[in-house]
C-alpha cells in the first residue's frame, strides 16, 4: 500500500509533517506516540510511555526521545529534532531524511553525504520495550553513530522540569545502562545488540516546546534530561538494535526479539487491514484482565466507550474471543445497576446512563455472530437483569422508568448521557429527562434479555417484561415523535421538548429492536442525511441551529462547549449507516460505500493508519482530538462487516 509511504518534500514541510503522527502499542496498555519526524509535538509524545503502579498507576513518559548523530571525518550531522520557543529548530535533522514508509513498521531513510542510514522501529507486544534498528545501507568511509536520549520520567499529563532531585546516576546492565531519574520509578534499561560505548555526560534541555499543547491552550515548555551518550561505528551493511525498556532482557535476544515482533505485525495492504492493524492496538491484557483503552494517546479504559467499540474490535473482524473476555472482564465491574464510566475498582466513576445498556447491545452483537446464547445467558443474565431492575425500581441520578415505561434520568450539574461534556462547572449538553437513544436503548435491553432467555431455554417469568416492553412503542411515539416535524425530540423533560435536531435518534433507528416503525426510521435517516451527515460522520448538531459550533479549537472550555455542538464523531456513522441499509438493503450499499471510501482517506489526515476521535463540524472537517480512538476505528470495521452481510443477504 504505497499511500503510508512519504518523500522528502512532503516531510521537510513542517506544517505536514508535524501535524501527522504515529503510535505504535503494546498488549497491556504502554505506546510510544510521536509526530512523523520524530518531534514531539504534544506532552503525550514519547517513545516509552508506561505504567508506573509504584506511583500512581498512571502513564508516565518514560523515554522522550532518541537522537541519532552520524559522525565522519569528525564532522557531526544531527538527525534529531526539536522545538523551541519563537519557532526555533534544533537541531534540524528533517533535511536530511528522504523517506519514511510505514507499511508495516515505521522505517526512516536519512541521507547525510554518503551515508545512508535507515531506523525501523516497533514496539513490543508483550513487554513495554521500545527497539529500534539502525543499518548502514552506504557509506564510504567509517562511520559512527552516536544516540542521545532524552528523559522525562514523569506523569503524561503533565511536564518535566528542571530540579536537584533528579538522580544523575546510571547502573549497568546487560550490554547497556539502566536510569531511574526519581524514587518509585521502573529503571529504563537500554541495551543494544552489539557492544557499545557509554558516555556519561548527564545535563538538561530547556524550554522544548510542543505546539499542540500551546494550540489548546495548555502549558507547552518542558525541561528534559540527556544523561549521556552511546556511541558505536557501523560498516556498510551493518545493523544495530536499541532495547528500552522497564525490564533487562538478554543482548543475544534482542534482534530475535526485533524480528518476530515484525512478522507478527499486520501487513498494512489494505483499507481495513490499517483498521485491524489499529484495532489490535486498543486491546490491552493484563493482571487477568482484558479491557479497551478509549483512545490514543490520552485516554484510558472507559465503561461506555468499551461496550460501543467492542463489536467493531472482535466479531467484525473474526476474533470472538476478544469480546467475551472484555465481557468478563468488565462485568465484574458493575456496581448496583451502573458500569463505571471512567476507570475501574476503587477509582471509577458511574455517572453513566447509557453504558448499562450499551452492554445489553455488545452481548447481543456478541452472541449474534457466535450463536453462543445458552453460554451468555449463563454468564451475563444476572447481571443484566439487575440492571433491568434497577432501572425499572429507581437507581442513582434519578434514573427511573415511569409508568409509561419509559427511562428517565440526570440531575443538575452532572451529564450522564455520551454528551457529556462539562465547561466552566456545567454540562453543556445535562439531557436531563428522557433521553431519545437511553430509552430506544432501555426497549432493546428488555426485548433482547428475552430473546436471550427463550433461545437459552431459560426457566423464568418474562410476564413482567413482555408488559413493559408491550407498552414502550406507543409512549416512546407519543414522547417523542413529530409527525409535521418528521423526527423526533432529542429528550423530553415534563412538558418541554427540545427539537434540537441530534444524531442521538439515529439510534433508534439502528438497534435491533427499534420502537418505531420503517416509515419513521426512513424519515429520520433523511433528516440526518440532510442536516448532520459528512464524509467523516454525523455532526452533533444541526448547523442551522444558533448554538451550533463548527470548529473545535482554542482553549479547553472553548472545546468543551463545541464537542457536542456540531463537532463531528466518526462513530456515530456506524449507526447512520446500519439504519440506512436497514431500509435500503442491497440497493443502500453502493452509498455506504462511497462514505467508506471517503473514510480511507482519514488514513494519511492525522493519526497515521487510524480514524481520530472528533472533526470539525464545518469543512474541512479538520481532525481534531486523540489521533485514534477506539470507538471511531471499530464502528467503521463494523459497517465493512454490514456490508459483507447485505452483500450476501437481502
Amino acid at each position: 500500500m504505497d499511500q503510508l509511504k512519504f518523500d522528502r518534500n512532503k516531510l521537510v514541510n513542517l506544517s505536514f509533517s508535524l501535524t501527522h503522527e504515529l503510535l505504535r502499542t503494546n498488549r497491556s496498555g504502554a505506546f510510544a506516540t510521536t509526530s512523523l519526524l520524530f518531534c514531539n509535538t504534544r506532552k503525550y509524545h514519547g517513545l516509552l510511555i508506561s505504567q508506573q503502579p509504584m506511583i500512581d498507576d498512571e502513564m508516565h513518559v518514560l523515554v522522550s526521545g532518541v537522537d541519532p548523530t552520524i559522525i565522519q571525518h569528525d564532522a557531526e550531522f544531527h538527525l534529531g529534532i526539536h522545538e523551541y520557543p519563537n519557532g526555533i529548530y534544533s537541531p534540524k535533522g528533517h533535511k536530511y531524511i528522504r523517506e519514511i514508509n510505514i507499511d508495516n513498521i515505521p522505517e526512516i531513510t536519512y541521507r547525510v553525504g554518503g551515508v545512508i542510514l535507515t531506523k525501523e522501529s516497533i514496539f513490543a507486544a508483550n513487554s513495554d520495550r521500545i527497539l529500534i534498528k539502525y543499518t548502514v545501507k552506504d557509506c564510504n568511509s567509517p562511520t559512527t553513530i552516536r544516540l542521545q536520549p532524552f528523559l522525562a520520567f514523569r506523569q503524561r499529563h503533565k511536564l518535566s522540569k528542571a530540579n536537584n532531585f533528579v538522580d544523575k546516576t546510571y547502573k549497568l546492565s546487560q550490554n547497556g545502562v539502566n536510569f531511574k531519574m526519581y524514587q518509585g520509578y521502573t529503571p529504563v534499561h537500554f541495551q543494544f545488540s552489539k557492544k557499545t560505548e557509554y558516555i556519561h555526560s548527564p545535563d538538561w534541555y530547556y524550554n522544548v516546546k510542543y505546539r499542540e499543547e500551546e494550540r489548546r491552550g495548555y502549558e507547552c515548555l518542558e525541561d528534559l534530561y540527556v544523561p549521556g551518550y552511546f556511541e558505536f561505528n557501523l560498516k556498510k551493511g551493518e545493523s544495530i538494535i536499541l532495547a528500552a525498556g522497564t525490564d533487562e532482557i538478554k543482548p543475544q535476544s534482542i534482534s530475535r526479539l526485533f524480528n518476530s515482533e515484525k512478522k507478527k505485525r499486520v501487513q498494512r495492504s489494505s483499507f481495513k487491514n490499517n483498521l485491524i492493524n489499529a484495532a489490535e492496538q486498543f486491546v490491552q491484557k493484563k493482571n487477568g484482565k482484558t479491557e479497551i483503552v478509549a483512545g490514543f494517546p490520552w485516554f484510558g479504559v472507559w465503561g461506555r466507550d468499551t461496550f460501543i467499540a467492542l463489536p467493531g474490535l472482535s466479531t467484525s473482524i473474526d476474533k470472538p474471543e476478544i469480546a467475551k473476555a472484555v465481557l468478563d472482564t468488565m462485568s465484574k465491574r458493575l456496581n448496583g445497576s451502573l458500569f463505571p464510566n471512567i476507570g475501574s475498582d476503587n477509582n471509577a466513576a458511574y455517572n453513566s446512563i447509557d453504558a448499562p445498556l450499551w452492554y445489553f447491545w455488545s452481548i447481543q452483537q456478541y452472541v449474534a455472530k457466535t450463536g453462543e446464547y445458552k453460554s451468555a445467558w449463563k454468564k451475563y443474565s444476572k447481571k443484566m437483569l439487575v440492571i433491568l431492575q434497577g432501572y425499572k425500581n429507581g437507581t442513582e441520578y434519578n434514573i427511573k422508568m415511569e409508568e409509561n415505561g419509559l427511562i428517565r434520568g440526570g440531575i443538575q450539574g452532572k451529564a450522564l448521557t455520551w454528551m457529556d461534556a462539562i465547561a466552566d462547572g456545567k454540562a453543556v449538553t445535562p439531557r436531563i429527562g428522557m433521553p431519545v437513544e437511553i430509552n430506544a436503548l432501555w426497549f432493546n435491553a428488555i426485548n433482547f434479555f428475552m430473546e436471550l432467555a427463550e433461545k437459552a431455554n431459560a426457566k423464568i417469568d418474562l410476564k413482567e417484561w413482555k408488559d413493559i416492553a408491550g407498552k414502550i412503542p406507543s409512549s416512546f411515539i407519543d414522547t417523542f415523535w413529530d409527525e409535521k416535524k418528521g423526527y423526533l425530540a432529542d429528550y423530553v423533560d415534563g412538558d418541554y421538548k427540545n427539537w434540537d435536531i441530534r444524531p442521538n435518534m439515529i439510534i433508534a433507528a439502528s438497534l435491533p429492536y427499534s420502537p418505531i416503525s420503517n416509515k419513521i426510521k426512513a424519515r429520520i435517516v433523511r433528516v440526518v442525511k440532510t442536516e448532520l451527515l459528512t464524509t467523516r460522520g454525523l455532526r452533533t448538531l444541526s448547523p442551522k441551529n444558533i448554538k451550533y459550533k463548527g470548529k473545535y479549537e482554542g482553549d479547553q472550555s472553548t472545546r468543551d462547549k463545541a464537542y457536542h455542538q456540531g463537532t463531528v464523531w466518526p462513530w456515530l456513522f456506524g449507526h447512520y449507516a446500519e439504519a440506512y441499509l436497514k431500509i435500503r438493503k442491497k440497493a443502500g450499499i453502493k452509498k455506504i460505500q462511497w462514505y467508506l471510501d471517503e473514510f480511507e482517506k482519514t488514513l494519511l489526515e492525522h493519526g497515521i493508519g487510524t480514524i481520530s476521535e472528533i472533526y470539525d463540524g464545518d469543512p474541512p472537517h479538520t481532525p481534531r482530538g486523540t489521533i485514534s480512538q477506539a470507538w471511531s476505528v471499530s464502528e467503521i470495521l463494523r459497517v465493512m462487516d454490514l456490508i459483507e452481510y447485505y452483500e450476501k443477504n437481502d
